[in-house]
């Protein structure tokens, strides 16, 4: 059966932003991993504008390691995002926000879910948030061109319980082609997708149903809650061939600042 069509804006959007995010500690020492920036804009937020983009409007932020640094960020992100004004009257000063290049029209819930929580656990400590037949969950540390109406589409037609993104990964370093006698290199080739290999990639869609089999069990969702869910023949995969790029590492995290102050990022689609 088919999971009922509700529109993009009344679909709840997980992001897992609890870990630790240990490969990048030059940046994570001081702050929660989605909160490093690409372009001075925390990847958190590159991510939730790309949803926006799609229509999702609706947001619970999974917090865990320094989730105090993401709440204190929105409370003030009208006034990062938006313009500004300051009177000041008789010795005191009025603040008052205007509508600039950004229209963020969201909903979020910033929901504590344990420094030594695991994905699972968070989720399940989140799904009293959860209110629509169906939601999004992804992970906030990584970024995409996919296209969420399509995974959308794809998961209210399949009528299974989880949609899962394939996608192909990126290899870490570049391949050499030699000739027959394995001496002469007849190509060197920089880093290039594995274009035969599947990997999740995230931005997950599940029904509802789906949190019925997650308890408070401390232990990654990737583990026996998706294991037992392929096995049970309830999750389909979306093959994304696109851009994807998960920020692990320092390296990571060039790369994607590189792109974006080029005007290459392939998931920038919301305007500056």
């Amino acid at each position: 059966m088919s999971s009922p069509d509700v529109a993009p804006k009344d679909i709840p959007i997980l992001i897992l932003a609890g870990g630790r995010g240990t490969r990048l500690m030059e940046e994570t020492r001081t702050v929660p991993k989605p909160m490093v920036t690409v372009g001075d804009i925390p990847i958190l937020v590159h991510i939730m504008r790309y949803y926006a983009h799609h229509g999702f409007r609706r947001f619970v932020i999974l917090l865990g390691y320094k989730g105090y640094i993401i709440k204190d960020y929105f409370r003030t992100y009208a006034e990062r995002a938006f313009d500004l004004v300051v009177k000041v009257r008789a010795g005191e000063a009025q603040y008052e926000t205007l509508r600039s290049d950004h229209h963020d029209d969201w909903e979020i819930i910033l929901a504590e879910t344990g420094e030594h929580s695991m994905t699972a656990r968070r989720l399940h400590l989140a799904a009293r948030y959860i209110d629509a037949p169906v939601f999004g969950l992804t992970y906030g540390d990584g970024v995409s061109d996919v296209a969420l109406d399509r995974a959308l589409a794809f998961h209210r037609d399949h009528g299974k319980l989880g949609t899962v993104t394939a996608v192909h990964p990126p290899s870490r370093f570049g391949r050499l082609v030699l000739d027959e006698d394995g001496s002469r290199v007849a190509a060197f080739r920089e880093k290039e997708t594995l274009a035969n290999d599947f990997i999740n990639g995230g931005f997950f869609f599940f029904s509802r149903d789906f949190l019925a089999r997650l308890d408070d069990s401390n232990i990654p969702l990737e583990t026996a809650p998706l294991t037992q869910l392929a096995e049970d023949g309830e999750l389909k995969a979306f093959k994304h061939e696109g851009f994807w790029q998960p920020m692990d590492t320092l390296r990571d995290r060039r790369f994607l600042e590189d792109l974006y102050e080029r005007g290459d990022a392939p998931w920038h689609v919301w305007g500056s």
